[in-house]
C-alpha cells in the first residue's frame, strides 16, 4: 500500500505520488463479480424437445431445357420447336405435380425482345421456378 510520509508535505508541495490503490480494489471487485455471474449467463432452460426425421426427398421435380438461338428459334429438351407447341407444352409442364424447372439457355447475341417473350410465355403458364443457365468466367 502506499502511504504519504507526513514529513515530506512539510514544505507546501504538492504530493506526485499517484494512488493506485482504489482503482485496483475496484478491478479486483468486478473480476469477482463477472466471475460469479459468468456460469448464471450461460445457464439454459432444460426442456425436451420432440424428435422429427428429416429424410431427405428422393424425388427431385423434372427439368425443362429451353435453348434459345441466336436466329430466335427455341429448343425443347434439345427438340426444335415452335411458339404454339412451346405453350401446349409448358401448360401441361405447369399441372405436373411436383411442377418442374425450367432452365434457360440463351445464346449471347440473341435479341432481348425473343428472351423476354420466352418469359412471357413460362410466366404465363403458371411455371414458378425459372433459371438461367450462363457459362462461368474464366
Amino acid at each position: 500500500m502506499a502511504f504519504g510520509n507526513f514529513d515530506a508535505n512539510v514544505d507546501g508541495e504538492p504530493m506526485a505520488d499517484i494512488n493506485v490503490t482504489p482503482m485496483v480494489d475496484i478491478m479486483l471487485v468486478l473480476l469477482i463479480i463477472f466471475i460469479v455471474t459468468a456460469p448464471m449467463l450461460s445457464h439454459a432452460v432444460k426442456i425436451d424437445l420432440p424428435r422429427a426425421s428429416t429424410a431427405p426427398q428422393m424425388e427431385k421435380p423434372d427439368s425443362i431445357r429451353l435453348a434459345l438461338s441466336d436466329a430466335g428459334d427455341l429448343y425443347w429438351n434439345d427438340r426444335l420447336v415452335g411458339d404454339a407447341e412451346t405453350q401446349r407444352l409448358l401448360a401441361e409442364a405447369a399441372r405436373r405435380e411436383p411442377q418442374p424447372e425450367v432452365h434457360l439457355r440463351a445464346d449471347r447475341t440473341t435479341r432481348y425482345e425473343r428472351l423476354a417473350e420466352v418469359m412471357a410465355h413460362v410466366h404465363n403458364a403458371g411455371i414458378a421456378k425459372l433459371g438461367f443457365v450462363t457459362l462461368p468466367t474464366p
